[in-house]
Parts: C-alpha cells; structure tokens; sequence
C-alpha cells in the first residue's frame, strides 16, 4: 500500500470543495484540544462548526469566539436530536469516549474521537460495532500518522527496501504530566502514560508493518520509581513493554509522564532492517516538531524536516471523508488491534 493518508485526504479536499457539499458538525468538547480541532477543520473548509457542547462554561465562550455562527447546546444528547448535524467530534475526558461515541454512531452520526476511543478493547470493540451496525464513519485522532515526517518513515517501510525489518523501537518521554486528576484515577483514564502516550507509537508501529498478528507481550509499569501493577488502583507514570510480531519482528516500547528527560520530550519511532532504518523524532525536545530520517550504516540522510503544520489533519481528512459520503471503513478494525496490546501490556 503506497497510497499515504496524507494523499487521501488531498484527494478528498478536490474532490469535496464544492461549498454545498461541506456537512455540519457537532464539536462535544472544546477544551484545548477540542477547540484546536475545530479551529483546523473550520480553517480547511472541511465542515460547517454548527453545533458546541462544554460542561465548562469558559470552553464554549473561548469556542463560540472562533465559531459564533455555532449553536451551543447543553449535551450531547441535545446534538442528537438535531437530524443536521452529520456528525460528532468527541474531545471529552476519556471515561466517556466509548458511551458518547456508541450513543453518537446509534444516532447515525458519524465520529471522530479523542484518544483512547475506549479504556479496554471490550469498550473499543463496542464502539466499532456500533460504526458498522450504523453504517457510519469512525475517525480516532491517532494524530502522528498525518505528521509529514511520519508520512515519509511509512512510505520507507512500506516500500521495502529495508528488506526483513527485525527490530521497532519506540519512544515517548513527556517530562510533563497531565493537569488533570482523572488521568491519575484507572477506573476514568483507563491507565497512565502507556493509554495517554503509547497508544500513539504502538498505533504508528503495527500500522507501518500492515497491522501483523502480535505474538507475545510482556511490560514493566512503575509509579514513582516503584513496580505496580493495574490492580493496585494506581496508573503508571513509567512502563517498558516488548512487543513480538508475526514475522520475527521485535517492538521495544518505553514512554512515561514525568521523566527528567532534560527536555520537555522525547519521542520516537525508529524501524530497523538487514538494508538499513528509517525513523520519526522530535527535534530539540518539541512537542509539534518532527524529521524523519533515513540510516546506511553510519550515514543519515534527512528526508523531512520541519515546519508542519499537522495538528488537526486527521480531524480534516475524516471531514472529508464524512463530505464525501464515506461510511463505515474496515480499517476501524485497527483501533480494536491497538487496544489489545494495551490490554496485555497492562495484564488484562
């Protein structure tokens, strides 16, 4: 598959330019995320922002400042009853992911979640089904796939020149933590820094490799420096995890909350072959920052640096796709296949 996301989604925008043709959209929550995503959506002329719902009232005020022509509504329930409304962008605490999504896709609106779309894959797994039993499109903000950086790591990948690639390592250091309590509570967030931050890599490693059979996970979790485990009632804020795939492919996983890391982050995912490697990272601690590099030996060749303007770009390109009359895709499979090395990676 060469095809790259970010090439359907440029496909999509000519195709769904056509002003008639932009489909309105329900933004529940805009916090900081939220309202970013709307922002980027209204900004690409993906949808019409028709609708917003906060429980924090200074969320919508700062939302309705960028979307006045926007209706603010008390819940997501009030949305539903609104047979305009497309679909729903979900930007709310974790522990209400997979019921607002479940009750947004029976509604027949399409979605597109923050993530963790679930706290398990028993949640995920519903909200999937719910997707296919409506016949309506799923989106998860899994947001690095649309980096350019990571756009070229795919394109080497999958273009095999890197012949039998035998071993993934993956990086995510956040010398920060969440500011808020829910993410320290497992029954709310569902886990620490591996659901918050490790989703991500271990979405962009199974995705680069075509989403293989995973054979065997085994992971070590830590809270301030100690060993736990999930039915202690605490999250990690430290885990390593090993990752064997079909095809004798190792997967090295280490992320954490909080690390003195000696910058604010360090995150990456690097892909080694017999012919060489290629791989994303953060430059100079960024957040928002990334190259992509490929490696012969003791030589790198830069093969994409920044700036990128990428966040927000899953959010359009599943506007589009919603414009374009997309239902719903198999490939939301993959968000239950991702949710599962989760679930082993915290002994469930």
């Amino acid at each position: 598959m060469t095809e790259t996301v970010l090439d359907t989604a440029e496909a999509l925008s000519a195709s769904s330019s056509s002003p008639n043709s932009k489909p309105k959209l329900g933004f529940l929550g805009v916090g900081w995320i939220g309202r970013n995503r709307m922002e980027v959506i209204a900004r690409h002329r993906a949808a019409e922002v028709a609708c917003i719902s906060d429980t924090a009232a200074q969320n919508a005020e700062e939302a309705l400042k960028s979307a006045p022509q926007a209706e603010q509504v008390a819940s997501l329930e009030a949305m539903l009853h609104k047979p305009e409304l497309e679909g729903i962008v979900i930007a709310t605490p974790s522990a209400f992911h997979a019921e607002q999504s479940t009750l947004a896709l029976e509604a027949g609106k399409a979605v597109f979640c923050q993530k963790p779309l679930g706290r398990n894959v028993e949640e995920t797994r519903r909200v999937v089904e719910a997707a296919r039993n409506s016949n309506k499109l799923l989106g998860v903000d899994l947001s690095y796939r649309y980096t350019r950086a990571m756009q070229e790591v795919y394109k080497v990948v999958q273009s095999g020149e890197l012949g039998q690639i035998y071993a993934i390592e993956l990086v995510f250091h956040n010398a920060y933590g969440p500011d808020k309590a829910w993410f320290y509570e497992p029954k709310l967030s569902g886990g620490g820094c591996v659901i918050d931050l490790g989703v991500h890599l271990v979405d962009l490693a199974l995705w680069s490799m075509n989403f293989p059979k995973v054979k065997h996970v085994q992971s070590h979790l830590y809270a301030k420096g100690k060993p736990i485990s999930m039915v202690e009632g605490k999250v990690e804020d430290y885990a390593a995890a090993s990752i064997e795939l079909e095809g004798n492919t190792h997967v090295q996983l280490n992320c954490s909350w909080n690390l003195p890391a000696g910058q604010e982050a360090i995150i990456s995912a690097t892909f080694y072959g017999i012919h060489g490697g290629v791989a994303l990272k953060n430059v100079n601690g960024s957040f928002y920052d990334f190259v992509a590099e490929r490696y012969h030996g003791t030589k790198t060749e830069q093969l994409c640096a920044p700036p990128d303007d990428w966040m927000g770009r899953a959010g359009v390109a599943w506007a589009e796709r919603v414009a374009s009359g997309e239902g719903f895709n198999e490939e939301a499979e993959e968000f239950v296949k991702v949710a599962e090395v989760l679930d082993k990676i915290y002994g469930r």
